[in-house]
């Protein structure tokens, strides 16, 4: 949990005296901004890209002491016409801005035929009415940057937040653990879901709260989730916050979506053997409660299109491979984009892709032989349709040049 978790106990009343507050921390901030010797003063590097719908200018009503700390902006835009605000400072690159946006919209997506997930509107309303802020913050958790004090919002770190093709992301790197999941997700439950108890704001599904608090307690009896003596100062600190409830549906979304899954430390345990599941399909056997608050909101599948790094040379798999770590995680996205100009290539999985190829020369690599496939071609955009059932799905294609098959390789 981030040191910012704390400040949610005086939320409610600062939000009552934001005006006065925002107006006091600007004056301060223009007269210091000179002397303060620890302060970071990002530049504009020229990188903002209206395209990927970043940012150089900090909105004016999140104040100066945001347009002190943070060069880059970008937002989620809500149902009522609010926003959740991104914050970056300079470190933090394009490909990170536009991940964690994807990684919000993609918590935020309407889940048909769903328990809780049909609407999220509501969700999403809430956390604008809330002033939700993710601040994308320079280096690690260390207490050293000292924006960390200066602003209010959920933090996220440039070391723990990986892009998909960069080699953190291909490698799983583990000292670059990827916390992006859980950190947005503490975003999403703090300011729209909900938490009940103290420290809290107020949220739009407390229902869905009173399921993951259950689910919470349970997992915790049970010793399913923060079991063992390297907890137990952890857990004071939670409980102290109120923040068990967003510490455990995080540790399961993350074992869900794979991303403990080329953990070494563990052969059983994700979440640095916090948790009991270090896969989906264990989540599934051993906390069947946690695999049901999932499924009852969240996709199966990462819905946002994932931006592949322009580093990448080579092939990018969607399909799971144990001889490629990252596949645990990648398994689950189905929509991606090739940056660069590097020759790549992408197996796809049975999932039904939509893949954008690059400046380069792009080859989409499927799991049997041609005449097993229907291919169509129409405005520069192929569709290829496996007609054998659960294998390769449907895969719509543009900027690719080649699809290779079993027995060939296909020119378009």
């Amino acid at each position: 949990m981030s040191n910012f978790t704390t400040k949610l106990n005086n939320m409610k009343k600062e939000k009552l005296l934001k005006g006065l507050l925002i107006l006091a921390v600007s004056i301060m901030c223009f007269n210091s901004c000179a002397k303060d010797d620890n302060s970071i003063t990002p530049q504009t590097d020229g990188k903002a890209n209206p395209a990927l719908l970043i940012d150089n200018a900090i909105p004016k009503e999140l104040g100066n002491v945001y347009q002190k700390y943070f060069n880059r902006y970008t937002k989620v835009v809500c149902p009522n016409g609010g926003a959740i605000h991104i914050v970056a400072q300079d470190k933090i690159t394009e490909g990170q801005i536009v991940r964690c946006r994807g990684v919000i919209e993609h918590y935020l997506k309407n889940l048909p035929n769903s328990v809780y997930g049909i609407n999220k509107a509501a969700i999403a309303n809430k956390m604008a009415e809330n002033n939700a802020v993710l601040c994308l913050l320079n280096g690690q958790d260390d207490g050293k940057n000292p924006a960390g004090e200066k602003v209010q919002g959920q933090p996220l770190f440039q070391n723990e937040m990986q892009v998909e093709g960069h080699s953190w992301y291909m490698n799983q790197n583990y000292e670059h653990r990827d916390a992006t999941f859980e950190e947005i997700l503490h975003l999403v439950h703090d300011y729209g879901i909900g938490v009940d108890g103290p420290n809290s704001l107020p949220g739009a599904l407390p229902s869905y709260q009173q399921k993951i608090r259950a689910a919470q307690e349970n997992a915790y009896t049970s010793e399913l989730w923060a079991n063992g003596p390297n907890f137990n100062n952890q857990i004071k600190d939670w409980i102290q916050e109120n923040s068990m409830t967003q510490e455990y549906l995080a540790a399961v979304v993350d074992s869900y979506y794979g991303l403990w899954g080329a953990w070494m430390g563990s052969s059983t345990h994700g979440m640095w053997g916090g948790y009991t599941a270090k896969n989906r399909d264990e989540v599934i056997t051993e906390d069947p409660d946690g695999n049901t608050l999932i499924t009852d909101f969240l996709h199966p599948y990462l819905t946002y299109n994932a931006r592949i790094d322009a580093s990448l040379d080579g092939n990018f798999s969607l399909k799971f491979d144990a001889t490629k770590p990252y596949t645990h995680h990648s398994r689950y996205l189905k929509d991606i984009t090739l940056t660069g100009s590097h020759n790549n290539s992408v197996t796809v999985n049975e999932l039904d892709n939509d893949i954008t190829g690059n400046a380069g020369s792009n080859t989409i690599i499927f799991s049997g032989i041609k005449a097993d496939y229907t291919i169509t071609t129409n405005n520069g955009e192929t569709v290829v349709i496996d007609n054998v059932k659960n294998r390769d799905g449907l895969n719509t294609l543009r900027k690719v040049e080649k699809l290779q098959f079993t027995d060939q390789i296909y020119s378009l």
